[in-house]
């Protein structure tokens, strides 16, 4: 089937959560039949070598869904990639696995975009799993934010300045135009993805959505945050498998993109920065460990924060 005879295609890039994807799919194909002349749609799910049983799993029960089984773990960003490739809708949407869409929020979503040409890219109010709001909408991070924010110096930082960065303010079920969504659930316009490009794939994982969300805008699409749809959004239950990786991605992104948007002296000047902040962290969670508390717990976060170290946290 050709581009543009789909409305939508869904792209799920999966690791070893089959039981939070199985759940993720009954959602999709729940919103998607809360719409009363549907709408033409593809689930595309991109296996990244999982060793549970998400393969054998969708074969049975999914036979609906496009399964990409790679070989080998590839990564978050490059699977998505691969998902994009392969992907005919007029409209892509970025999902994680462990997420579910709540009532008509694909249907909203995407009747909002064919009324608003021109937005490019549009992201859901996003719930936590007890209900409470996830914070997925941002502005771009200035030089002052790449320091304070998910370091130690957080709860320090000037409230009007961490406001800003996460659009405290206007009710969660606003619509209104941001800088960045949260790429859990991301859905973009074909015509962002065939004038800027891929996701950029020296992004692994974390920050590639930002990244996007900052092409799109150089090139003049809005970006909205869409309150009217909701999602609830487990969170990194595929990350919880490699903590010291997501510690080394997170943080590597994080460079990657201060040096793409703010310039080697000041992505060198962050990188610094962090390796000192996890010296620290690992000295103290070390010192707590000698002391008997929590020995255990301080024990994986002083290897964590060991093989953070390791790599230099040099960027890509």
């Amino acid at each position: 089937m050709a581009a543009g005879l789909i409305d939508l295609s869904i792209v799920i890039v999966s690791w070893n959560v089959s039981v939070l994807l199985a759940k993720c799919l009954e959602s999709v194909i729940s919103s998607l039949h809360t719409t009363p002349n549907g709408l033409r749609t593809e689930i595309i799910v991109v296996d990244s070598a999982s060793t549970d049983d998400t393969v054998s799993m969708l074969e049975t029960r999914y036979p609906q869904v496009r399964l990409l089984s790679q070989a080998e773990n590839l990564g978050f960003t490059r699977c998505n990639n691969i998902g994009l490739a392969a992907a005919r809708g007029r409209y892509l949407l970025l999902l994680n696995p462990d997420t579910e869409i709540v009532g008509g929020a694909l249907p909203q979503m995407v009747a909002f975009l064919d009324t608003n040409p021109d937005v490019g890219v549009i992201g859901p109010h996003t719930l936590n799993t007890d209900g409470t709001t996830q914070s997925t909408r941002r502005r771009f991070p200035t030089v002052l934010v790449a320091f304070l924010e998910s370091t130690w110096l957080q709860p320090f930082a000037p409230r009007a300045v961490l406001n800003r960065y996460y659009v405290v303010g206007p009710p969660d079920t606003a619509v209104l135009d941001v800088d960045w969504v949260q790429g859990s659930a991301l859905m973009a316009r074909r015509a962002v993805y065939e004038q800027i490009g891929a996701l950029d794939e020296g992004f692994v994982m974390f920050s590639e959505e930002l990244d996007w969300c900052r092409r799109a805008k150089s090139v003049g699409w809005r970006v909205v945050y869409f309150g009217s749809a909701q999602i609830v959004h487990h969170g990194g239950k595929s990350t919880d498998q490699v903590v010291a990786l997501r510690h080394i991605h997170f943080q590597q992104s994080k460079l990657r993109y201060y040096r793409k948007y703010h310039g080697r002296l000041v992505a060198q000047t962050l990188r610094l920065f962090l390796l000192l902040n996890y010296t620290w962290q690992l000295a103290l969670e070390a010192f707590k460990g000698l002391l008997g508390h929590k020995r255990d717990l301080r024990g994986q976060r002083v290897r964590a924060y060991w093989q953070v170290l390791r790599t230099g946290l040099r960027i890509s």
